[in-house]
């Protein structure tokens, strides 16, 4: 039981880190990240963290708990989340989850998970790791594009495990993930930001690269270069891979800053569809509102539904 909770969402570049820090400091909240990436220590700059003045005002956890060669699930993600949220309560503040990975926060919010796996041997997989990770994914689309949308920065070893489950069972993973279709519990509001001109959405995304490009995004991605055997998550994750050519002498700096840019809208497009099929969410269009205002919204929001007094 994770209620009461508030939840802020939507795709990347949304704003959801600022507003999450505003209402926690209205509410005395403390902030459980959500995020598949930022778990890692070391990947700063590439997976957007909040900064130090952010995590300064306002307490964060699920941020920086393992090192970036070691393989966390969901089913992990949500054991370790839960007793944070429980240590938050302990200590009468408030819980507020926060993040874009859609699969991480259902499977958080929704009190579901996975149906039991059948295990998967090294013969099972053997097929798909040897195809490259733009014929991974094309078959997982064709396969499963449900499931492809759900996955967080293009994870090789999902789609992997994805394509060799469908091949043993004839089922899709997508149809698996029960917890979609669970209602969220009394007591929990899942905040979902949008935008209706989506072109806004997209320039933000593209000034956020730039910025991370100035901030030493290039240092960050040549660290998961240079150790990406055994980073095989951050090897596959949007914000790094991108750069891998131009350490291969293959590209310039500037296409692989374009690259990523795409790579980050497309991310947003899969997140928001998968938003799209969401049932009890209070979305919120955010096109020219700050993020005092959104906080705001939310915070009536919560206290008309009596999860905060």
């Amino acid at each position: 039981m994770v209620s009461p909770v508030i939840a802020i969402s939507g795709p990347t570049g949304s704003g959801k880190t600022a507003v999450a820090c505003e209402l926690a400091r209205r509410i005395s909240g403390e902030i459980i990240t959500c995020d598949s990436m930022q778990i890692y220590r070391g990947l700063d700059v590439g997976t957007a963290k909040a900064s130090e003045e952010e995590r300064s005002i306002v307490p964060h956890h699920m941020l920086d708990i393992l090192d970036p060669d070691v393989t966390y699930s969901v089913a992990d993600y949500v054991s370790d989340a839960r007793k944070c949220i429980e240590d938050v309560r302990k200590r009468d503040r408030f819980p507020i989850v926060c993040g874009g990975t859609g699969m991480y926060v259902d499977a958080l919010l929704r009190s579901g998970g996975f149906q039991d796996e059948p295990k998967l041997t090294d013969e099972d997989l053997a097929p798909y790791r040897e195809m490259s990770t733009e014929e991974l994914f094309d078959a997982l689309m064709r396969t499963d594009p449900e499931y492809a949308a759900m996955i967080p920065n293009n994870s090789r070893r999902r789609a992997e495990r994805a394509l060799a489950l469908f091949m043993k069972t004839g089922t899709k993973v997508s149809e698996r993930a029960f917890f979609r279709d669970l209602p969220l519990p009394e007591g929990a509001l899942l905040t979902v930001l949008n935008f209706k001109d989506r072109s806004l959405l997209y320039d933000r995304i593209n000034r956020r690269v730039d910025i991370m490009a100035e901030e030493g995004i290039l240092k960050e991605a040549l660290y998961v270069y240079e150790n990406r055997e055994r980073f095989t998550t951050a090897a596959q994750a949007i914000g790094y891979k991108e750069f891998f050519p131009y350490f291969e002498k293959t590209a310039s700096l500037e296409e692989c800053i374009e690259t990523l840019k795409r790579a980050s809208r497309n991310y947003a497009k899969r997140q928001l569809t998968w938003f799209r099929k969401e049932n009890d969410i209070f979305e919120i269009f955010v096109d020219e509102l700050k993020k005092d205002r959104v906080a705001t919204i939310i915070e009536e929001k919560a206290r008309s539904m009596k999860i905060i007094p």
